[in-house]
């Protein structure tokens, strides 16, 4: 992380709450800073993904942000990572997530049909 973009964490309140320590925020880009001010960085440039690039751009554009797009896996605490378009929709309507991208779709949730589950799919799988 530039120097410039880091910020020095407040002093934890408890010196052995390791989870305060490591969500202790550490850089304007809290959600990606290591506790150690690394990130593991990937960019996207328009060669290479000129739709992912033009997206990132109008984000900075609109809020005057340069856009941070954080990458990461896509399940449920527990469960396999999503695989398949229905794996992705089950997942979105099982969570809290507003929107989803799958391809050249964007799914709002407020729009979908409610979807009747209960909870025994919390037991599929074992929490790690």
């Amino acid at each position: 992380m530039k120097e410039a973009r880091r910020v020095t964490p407040k002093e934890a309140a408890d010196p052995e709450d390791m989870l305060e320590i490591v969500n202790a925020v550490r850089s304007d880009v809290p959600a990606i800073t290591h506790v150690d001010y690394s990130a593991r960085v990937q960019t996207v440039t328009q060669d290479v993904n000129p739709r992912m690039f033009s997206v990132l751009r109008a984000f900075d554009e609109l809020t005057g942000c340069p856009a941070v797009l954080v990458n990461t896996s896509f399940n449920v605490r527990g469960e396999p990572i999503v695989c398949t378009p229905e794996d992705t929709y089950r997942c979105f309507m099982r969570t809290e997530i507003d929107a989803l991208v799958l391809g050249d779709y964007i799914l709002y949730r407020e729009e979908q049909a409610a979807v009747e589950m209960d909870e025994s799919w919390k037991k599929e799988y074992e929490l790690d």
